[in-house]
């Protein structure tokens, strides 16, 4: 699942063109860490609502969206 169908929501999107590319720029890179390919593994699935919810709170760095969104990953 891309990230984009998180984040354009039941309602329309959630956030900004400009967020949208932040969010998907971490996304992206969250997955190359971690050597997911896959995007509709439960992993990427869960690593995109990670990267939402710090969005939703305010975070629009993608760098430490990703960074964020990898170490509560591997913390689980």
């Amino acid at each position: 699942m891309p990230i984009r169908a998180i984040l354009e929501g039941e309602h329309g999107p959630l956030f900004g063109a400009a967020e949208i590319a932040a969010l998907t720029a971490a996304f992206d890179a969250a997955l190359r860490k971690l050597d997911l390919v896959d995007r509709d593994d439960p992993a990427a699935i869960v690593i995109a609502k990670l990267i939402v919810i710090a969005a939703r709170k305010g975070e629009r760095d993608p760098s430490r969206l990703c960074d964020r969104a990898v170490t509560l990953w591997r913390n689980r």
